[in-house]
């Protein structure tokens, strides 16, 4: 980023501490920059709850977010290219997809509790189903979109199915498919501090400590744990980017 671009948003942090000083905005609604950093502080060194450092939260809502966005990989990306492949199976399998894609993660909340009960197979159930549609939707996007005079080409070259598929079919679909994992992933990131606000059982996880801070009234814990969770997922994509840089690249 070029200097100037980060004048706009010192311009925003410096009128928005100056209206908290002058107490234009009470800080139990809105806590100034400075009562964040100070929150963010406390929760890496205090924890919320106490003893519950920031650090572990961090490890096991991601651990969460990867278990179920890792599940959503294998088996989204292989049954995309065969829905993509196979005029057969995308109309035995699309009208399932069809029916589940509308139905937001969050309302699965109730039932993964009841099936997996309070903990990290319901987190990573219901980050599995948030990442899976994507995923799976690009994937057969990025089948559809393989100019068929590929095909056609090496068909005329004596390619069997198995190398049409591996050589022509699966390279040509990656750019589609990097773009579906990192829509998934940031969608399975929202999801899961989403279900971590109903419990986790092992007292760790940002949703649950941002919930928990709601419950005795610290507003600078609450959005120091915003800023850490958006901060995550600018790093999570940046990555998934550079990798998808890298990928294009070499194909």
């Amino acid at each position: 980023m070029k200097p100037g671009s980060y004048l706009a948003p010192l311009a925003v942090l410096a009128l928005w501490q100056a209206v908290s000083a002058g107490d234009l905005i009470p800080s139990n609604l809105m806590p100034s920059p400075l009562m964040i950093i100070k929150g963010l502080r406390d929760l890496a060194v205090i924890g919320m709850p106490p003893e519950h450092l920031l650090h572990k939260h961090i490890a096991y809502s991601l651990l969460r977010v990867f278990s179920g966005f890792f599940i959503a990989c294998v088996i989204g990306i292989p049954l995309g290219l065969l829905m993509g492949w196979s005029r057969r199976a995308r109309e035995i399998v699309n009208p399932f997809v069809e029916i589940l894609r509308p139905i937001p993660p969050l309302a699965w909340i109730p039932i993964a509790i009841l099936w997996f009960g309070i903990g990290m197979r319901s987190s990573a159930f219901i980050i599995f189903l948030g990442s899976f549609f994507p995923i799976l939707l690009n994937t057969i996007s990025g089948v559809a979109s393989i100019n068929p005079i590929l095909l056609e080409a090496a068909r005329t070259l004596r390619a069997d199915e198995r190398d049409i598929f591996l050589k022509v079919l699966l390279p040509g679909s990656i750019p589609s498919i990097c773009v579906g994992m990192r829509i998934g992933m940031g969608i399975g990131w929202m999801t899961l501090v989403a279900a971590e606000f109903t419990g986790v059982r092992e007292g760790y996880g940002l949703g649950y400590m941002i919930m928990t801070a709601r419950d005795i009234q610290r507003p600078d814990e609450i959005m120091a744990g915003m800023l850490v969770i958006g901060a995550i997922g600018l790093v999570i994509n940046y990555c998934i980017r550079t990798l998808e840089a890298k990928v294009v690249r070499w194909q």
